[in-house]
């Protein structure tokens, strides 16, 4: 169908009614919301830091004046801001999208939504990040990615109950929907076939039947 032709690639079906699946948008708006997070998470402590260190040291230096004093402290801070900002932001983003990437998967495939598939999701995010730490790393990472996913899960669920409706709700609503539009249509074609097939034997019906009533009259 028209609807799965547009995004072929995605891992989630696309919907007819729009481009990119509902469950898509919403990875890449949380990966956006947690690389902006990590980047004041790291950013903000490393630029008060990066100011203060560079207001210790530069006593004895000169300055032209207060306010060349006060850019060159805020200069040093937004260094530090760029540099350690962006070291947390990607990290952030790259765990909040694997996260969501396989708690949804899970979700999709299995059509409902449980504190597993959360728990699943933090255990092989922590594990994928701390692997390179060696077995003890790799087991450290599944226990906090559990502890961080249950939570998590917990409030996303209960974020979509107040919502007054899951994803998975919605989704089997659209296509509820959509099929009965579909159906609608198809009515709605098979009754202007059916009319016009009648209109069309009546036109041919006529000639005919006056043809047979002239050589009857002969």
């Amino acid at each position: 169908m028209a609807g799965n032709l547009c995004c072929p690639s995605l891992p989630f079906p696309c919907s007819e009614r729009q481009r990119y699946p509902e469950e898509t948008v919403n990875i890449l708006k949380s990966a956006f919301t947690g690389g902006v997070v990590g980047w004041m998470y790291g950013g903000l402590p490393a630029f008060y830091q990066a100011r203060k260190a560079f207001i210790e040291r530069s006593h004895g230096e000169l300055f032209h004046n207060r306010a060349d004093a006060v850019q060159s402290a805020h200069r040093a801070g937004l260094r530090s801001f760029l540099r350690y900002g962006w070291r947390w932001s990607w990290r952030v983003a790259a765990f909040v999208t694997i996260f969501n990437t396989v708690s949804t998967g899970l979700s999709v495939y299995r059509n409902k939504t449980t504190i597993s598939h959360f728990a699943s999701a933090g255990a092989f995010t922590g594990a994928l990040f701390r692997m390179h730490l060696g077995l003890q790393g790799l087991a450290g990472g599944v226990v906090f990615g559990t502890v961080f996913g249950i939570p998590a899960g917990g409030l996303l669920m209960m974020m979509q109950k107040l919502a007054g409706e899951t994803l998975q709700e919605k989704r089997n609503r659209e296509r509820r929907e959509l099929y009965e539009q579909k159906l609608a249509e198809w009515q709605s074609r098979l009754s202007v076939t059916e009319v016009l097939g009648q209109t069309e034997s009546n036109t041919h019906g006529g000639p005919e039947m006056e043809r047979a009533r002239e050589s009857r009259s002969y």
